[in-house]
């Protein structure tokens, strides 16, 4: 991993950005303001959703707002996703439960449920024009070892009584198959510097600017900006691939087809029939990784074997995976008035917008991060940066130990 992971200048074309927005490369004013009172890094979902938020209260009225991006609107991950905002209400939470107490893993999934829900209120309140299809999801376990482990997460939580987890519901034996309609299916859930008076100096290409306060909104390039994070926030490359089939048989649902409890693959389906499906630089793709995409539908999927199904664009982004598997919010240990938001580790899209909320609270109202309504375990601390804890490494040993057997 390079010492500095800036964003590459020319990052690959996903299907998402395959038409230029009108404010792609747009700027506000033509000289870089010498200050302002708040600065966001980063102009993705987070940087939008913070400014979204920020703008809504009355607090921000007299406040100056900057937002700095190294290359387009929404060009890192945030416009290179598998399309899909997929609360998990089993899988995360059950472990997060059985490390952490029942309370704090219910916390994370009955706010992944509330983002989900505030989205989608966001884009019909406003008339957003965007693909917003609600769905549901199945989530298939093809291996045995993993669907008995998640199965039993999921029943603690039942019993348990966690009101989230009730919205999934489970399938295994001889089911599995018929309602996922996966092959092999196991089993199945549907469902810059401080200045002395602590403000801020940035420098950048275009100048200097000099903030009150600032909101590192980066993620997986945060450790080129903030040292600290070299090893807490990871640039982690994922890749993506549009198929399309002349004759698609009907798939309504999004999938995660899992493997393992580290490899999974997960799909949506767009309204043409056509599948946007999923697996540091996103200037290009792991040529050997390009094999992996031809026939999946045919080879997964019972009734797709005759769709002539192919793939016809593939990509790649870099994701921000934290060291210990949890988001990465709120005030930066060791940096008066710098905030976090970083870290969503390839799950941002069910976390961001509420995240963003308590963060634009915190920045304007000076909120603590307990009053905000964002998991207790997504609180940035500092015992969590001096932890030698890295499940990446862990997986990435993992697998390297299995290659070799």
């Amino acid at each position: 991993m390079s010492s500095k992971p800036f964003p590459p200048p020319n990052g690959m074309t996903s299907f998402w950005r395959s038409s230029p927005g009108s404010l792609d490369n747009h700027r506000s004013t033509k000289e870089l303001p010498s200050q302002c009172d708040i600065l966001i890094i980063g102009a993705g979902y987070s940087g939008a959703s913070l400014v979204t938020h920020m703008l809504s209260q009355p607090e921000s009225k007299d406040k100056s707002i900057v937002v700095l991006e190294a290359r387009q609107l929404c060009s890192g991950a945030t416009g290179r996703n598998g399309g899909h905002i997929k609360p998990d209400v089993y899988n995360l939470c059950s472990r997060m439960a059985s490390k952490h107490g029942i309370d704090a893993g219910a916390e994370i999934a009955e706010f992944e449920l509330a983002n989900v829900e505030a989205v989608k209120n966001y884009v019909l309140d406003n008339k957003v024009d965007c693909d917003l299809m609600i769905t549901q999801a199945v989530d298939v376990q093809l291996s045995e070892e993993h669907n008995a482990l998640l199965k039993a997460g999921y029943d603690r939580l039942i019993k348990a009584g966690v009101s989230a987890t009730k919205s999934a519901f489970y399938v295994d034996g001889k089911y599995a198959e018929t309602v996922s309609g996966v092959k092999g299916a196991k089993g199945a859930f549907n469902s810059g510097t401080q200045e002395p008076d602590g403000s801020w100096s940035v420098t950048t290409s275009r100048g200097v600017i000099k903030a009150g306060k600032i909101i590192m909104a980066t993620n997986a390039y945060t450790a080129a900006l903030l040292p600290e994070y070299h090893e807490k926030i990871i640039p982690y490359r994922a890749i993506c691939s549009l198929i399309i089939a002349p004759n698609p048989p009907l798939l309504a649902d999004s999938y995660a087809i899992r493997f393992s409890p580290t490899d999974f693959d997960y799909l949506i389906p767009r309204p043409d029939g056509n599948i946007i499906y999923g697996s540091v630089d996103d200037s290009k793709v792991i040529e050997r990784a390009k094999d992996y995409f031809k026939g999946y539908m045919q080879r997964h999927f019972c009734g797709w074997e005759n769709s002539g199904a192919r793939t016809d664009q593939v990509w790649t982004g870099i994701m921000g995976y934290s060291a210990d598997g949890l988001p990465r919010i709120g005030r930066v240990p060791g940096h008066q008035n710098m905030f976090i938001m970083g870290g969503f580790t390839g799950h941002g899209m069910p976390q961001v917008f509420l995240a963003a909320k308590g963060i634009s609270r915190m920045v304007l109202e000076d909120l603590a991060f307990s009053d905000t309504e964002i998991p207790r375990l997504f609180e940035e601390s500092e015992a969590r940066l001096k932890s030698d804890e890295n499940f990446l490494k862990d997986i990435i040993d993992a697998q390297l130990s299995l290659a070799k057997m």
